[in-house]
């Protein structure tokens, strides 16, 4: 297979050119410290930028002591960033990509503080965030200019590093965009009012960059087409501001959504609840109404679906970002036209921007090493091969069976079942869920290359792992469903998620889904129950449906269940059954819940391991080591992250 041709078609860009269509986009890693570059960021970056990204555009920059939005962003407000944006530009230089930082002022969209207290928010007016809660103050005329010139001071500062261009960031409702918005902005002054007045804050920023700069210097600009919320920036307006400021900037980068509510902040960094690509189509106006080069991001995780949008002309670059979070060598890969070996994102959110929302540094659930690449960048040969058995394929098994084969042992994995992948061929078996069932398929696909022998149909026991004679045994059993003790008279179908999703029993027309660990199997159980026409309660033994979710999946499902009529009941620890009627306890106040009529009650009550070989392995004297769900029930997370240490040491 050959290179996708338009996607690996070079673009001038003042003055650089780009080697190919595929952005890096900013994202936050929470790798920085203390404010500034450091070396774990500048791995993380060259990894992207080795692996053949054409534009790497980095993580927000702060312009000013008033844009920390969260505890950890990188600031550009002093010279003392320099040095380190510098060694950024030139590692990822000599890998051929184009570097441009993203500068940022949040405006009113305020997460957090260094301190833990409350800080004051600036915005275009005092027009409140409903997302975050904060009342923003109207800047006066004397700060606008305070921040227009700390802009042009950042953009001198990455100029002075060597990066090729900054990115004026006015997308999901950040402070360009609150001044562009007619229903955030209601000023009274030369900066509020018709559209001229709503520009002159964008317009004044752009041109104090281009002056404390060159000719040859980028300065691209982010906007959201769509904001998706009732009060944000429409499609039509952002398109109008777009063609006013084309003549100050060298591209427009689109994406959709706001920071300023849960509905639109879901498009930040789109679930798998979002089809691949489709924000691309939103691009094609501004294609076809603008004369400089417009980039598109959105959940574009293969290459085939960055090709397609490029070469139907919605836009000119694509964002794949998560794609390279997920396998940092895709550009490369595509390339070669090795397709097949590309490690394809599910957009699960989980260790990306869910790391982030938790003030973690970011990974990947397949691919653990990101963002531990001065730890993991590189397996190490092992000194002297060995006869490595791994037991159970599913994602810990299926990691620690690549690592071990690919560092120079001899593998063989045993899988009790006809097919690899373990808990996660349940997981694709639920609503808007189907693109999980990818982490098995990639993960088999690295076992193939690294040459692991796989031997499915295959219950493991004493006698298998004595006549097999290995010299270390991998113990990825995985788990069971956990069936908790529960006054009960009999009369009521009681049955677990597993027994759902095969199949293996038919619920009711009335269902309680109880859901203990607040994660995505009981809200998906109740989604599967409801769309095939069960009334659906979900009582979650948590503070809220998906409580320990990434948020953007937790908010997507929070509305599908709300669209969908499934009623959700919080605080809520199952007691037990009578007759029809589920009885449950209020976790805070101690107090019975009863749900009345009910047919089938639905278990989402955790999973015990399955650990039974552990004792017998210690037995035969041969090294072991237990991993993910074998060892204690977690997620995919842990399980890869326990197979790539297991294959590491073994």
């Amino acid at each position: 297979m050959t290179a996708p041709p338009h996607l690996f078609q070079p673009l001038p860009l003042r003055g650089a050119t780009l080697k190919n269509r595929i952005m890096s986009s900013g994202h936050d890693t929470c790798l920085p410290e203390h404010g500034l570059i450091n070396d774990a960021y500048i791995a993380y970056q060259e990894a992207r930028a080795k692996g053949g990204a054409g534009l790497i555009v980095t993580q927000v920059a702060g312009v000013h002591e008033t844009a920390r939005y969260t505890s950890h962003l990188i600031m550009a407000d002093s010279d003392a960033c320099i040095p380190g944006y510098r060694r950024l530009a030139e590692v990822c230089h000599a890998h051929g990509a184009v570097v441009v930082s993203q500068l940022f002022h949040p405006g009113r969209e305020i997460m957090e503080s260094a301190n833990g207290m409350l800080a004051v928010a600036w915005s275009a007016s005092a027009t409140p965030s409903e997302r975050f809660h904060v009342m923003p103050r109207a800047m006066p005329p004397t700060m606008i200019t305070e921040i227009v010139q700390s802009y042009a001071a950042a953009a001198r500062r990455m100029w002075q590093a060597g990066l090729d261009g900054v990115e004026f960031v006015g997308s999901h409702g950040y402070l360009p965009a609150q001044f562009l918005n007619p229903r955030v902005n209601r000023r009274q002054d030369g900066y509020g009012g018709g559209l001229e007045n709503r520009l002159r804050f964008l317009r004044e920023a752009l041109a104090a960059m281009r002056a404390a700069t060159d000719e040859n210097f980028i300065i691209g600009m982010r906007l959201s087409a769509n904001e998706k919320d009732e009060a944000g920036l429409t499609n039509a307006e952002t398109l109008e501001a777009a063609k006013a400021l084309q003549d100050q900037i060298d591209y427009l980068s689109l994406t959709l959504g706001s920071s300023a509510t849960l509905g639109g902040a879901v498009h930040i960094v789109p679930p798998m609840n979002y089809p691949a690509a489709y924000t691309a189509p939103d691009a094609r106006s501004y294609k076809q109404a603008l004369t400089i080069p417009v980039f598109t991001a959105g959940r574009i995780n293969q290459p085939q679906e960055a090709e397609a949008a490029i070469a139907r002309g919605d836009a000119d670059v694509c964002a794949m970002t998560r794609a390279m979070i997920c396998d940092p060598d895709m550009p490369a890969k595509a390339e070669a036209g090795r397709f097949d070996d590309i490690r394809a994102c599910i957009g699960c959110n989980q260790a990306c921007i869910g790391h982030f929302h938790r003030g973690l540094p970011i990974s990947c659930i397949q691919h653990p090493e990101t963002g531990r690449e001065t730890a993991f960048g590189t397996h190490p040969k092992a000194a002297s091969p060995r006869r490595v058995m791994v037991v159970g394929g599913g994602p810990a098994g299926l990691k620690a069976a690549a690592i071990a084969a690919e560092r120079g042992h001899e593998v063989t994995l045993f899988e009790a079942a006809p097919r690899l992948g373990g808990q996660a061929l349940l997981a694709q078996l639920l609503p808007q869920r189907a693109e999980f069932g990818g982490i098995a398929t990639n993960l088999a696909r690295e076992c193939e290359l690294a040459g692991v022998t796989l031997r499915r149909n295959t219950r493991v026991d004493a006698a298998l792992i004595r006549d097999f004679a290995p010299d270390a045994v991998i113990l990825a059993t995985g788990a069971q469903p956990y069936i908790p003790a529960m006054e009960t008279d009999g009369e009521m179908q009681v049955l677990t998620a597993w027994q759902v999703l095969r199949r293996e029993a038919k619920a009711g027309a009335r269902v309680l889904v109880t859901d203990w660990r607040a994660d995505w199997i009981g809200p998906g159980i109740a989604e599967l129950l409801a769309r095939e026409g069960s009334r659906v309660d979900l009582a979650v033994c948590g503070l809220h449906m998906g409580e320990t979710l990434p948020f953007y999946l937790r908010d997507a499902t929070a509305g599908t269940l709300h669209r969908l009529g499934v009623t959700i009941t919080p605080y809520a620890r199952l007691v037990g059954t009578f007759g029809d009627t589920v009885v449950l306890q209020h976790t805070a106040s101690g107090e019975p819940i009863e749900i009345a009529g009910v047919d089938t009650l639905v278990l989402c009550t955790g999973h015990l391991p399955e650990d039974g070989l552990a004792a017998e392995v210690a037995a035969l004297g041969i090294d072991c080591r237990q991993i993910g769900d074998a060892m204690t029930a977690r997620t995919a997370e842990e399980a890869v992250y326990e197979g790539m240490l297991a294959g590491r040491t073994v």
